[in-house]
């Protein structure tokens, strides 16, 4: 059945709990969300709290929420020359999947790093070699591969790095990428004037059925740029008309959309509210 329903949502803070998380996106009309599992900027995780993750659940479940995403802290770099980098974000990744099947069935996104002077190719491995000793057959998350805007020397900036990432993993049943808008404008895709290109070139080097989830997030600077800043929804160069043809776009449309404009909750409910009204067969 096809749904009618825009599935989107914002990042949202664990702070204050699981459960809280899911009231604070039915607050502002989400029906999904994304949030840290960790430390953004370091390495502390929350306690666990079995009960509260329950919680969530059962709120999901009652208002029909789509797939969460959960993402890695930006210090994980799989792919650093430093070894006890690599090691951090072996041992960070293994603890968050773990943690993950107490929300079983969701998302779980990562930045594939960036190689620092090593190139590109040994990072690919090195990405690869840490994904295959941490993914389990048992699990129930899904991985994703985030793309990436091409600062420095990040790896994941090309349709072509995530694929060669993928082709390495052992249990790639396991895996997806989530687009980011903004990413994969800075990183040189005209998503603005060929939509439709740019999601063909990635259904012939990736597949559009890995395809799990969408960052959607205005960019600050032009295409090409490599820089990676976020605008909100229509104050960038991408503007309004091409992220709503991006929710609306008929391959697209039925997947997990995570705002991560630099907003409040207020003006993530008004952008929310903007795209619902703006989709085909969505409601406000």
């Amino acid at each position: 059945m096809t749904n009618q329903t825009l599935t989107i949502g914002c990042h949202l803070s664990p702070s204050k709990g699981y459960l809280a998380m899911g009231r604070d996106a039915l607050a502002i009309g989400a029906n999904t969300f994304q949030f840290f599992t960790r430390n953004p900027r370091g390495s502390r995780a929350r306690e666990l709290d079995p009960a509260d993750m329950e919680a969530l659940r059962s709120l999901m479940q009652e208002h029909r929420f789509g797939r969460v995403v959960a993402h890695a802290p930006y210090t994980l770099n799989a792919c650093s020359s430093t070894d006890r980098t690599r090691e951090f974000a072996l041992e960070t990744i293994a603890d968050d999947l773990r943690r993950m099947e107490f929300l079983p069935g969701n998302f779980y996104n990562f930045h594939p790093g960036s190689h620092t002077g090593q190139g590109v190719e040994t990072g690919i491995r090195q990405i690869a070699a840490m994904l295959n000793e941490v993914i389990t057959a048992e699990q129930s998350t899904t991985v994703l591969l985030e793309t990436m805007a091409g600062k420095g020397s990040e790896v994941g900036r090309s349709f072509e790095e995530i694929r060669a990432i993928l082709d390495l993993v052992k249990l790639p049943e396991k895996m997806g990428v989530c687009l980011d808008t903004c990413h994969v404008w800075d990183g040189g895709y005209d998503i603005v004037e060929n939509l439709d290109g740019v999601l063909e070139e990635f259904d012939r080097i990736i597949g559009l059925d890995r395809l799990k989830a969408i960052h959607l997030n205005d960019s600050m600077n032009p295409r090409g740029s490599h820089k990676d800043r976020h605008a909100r929804i229509g104050e960038g160069h991408i503007g309004f008309d091409a992220l709503s043809r991006v929710t609306n776009h008929p391959k697209l449309r039925e997947l997990p959309f995570c705002l991560e404009t630099p907003n409040d909750l207020d003006g993530y409910a008004d952008e929310i509210r903007r795209l619902r009204a703006a989709y085909t067969g969505g409601t406000i």
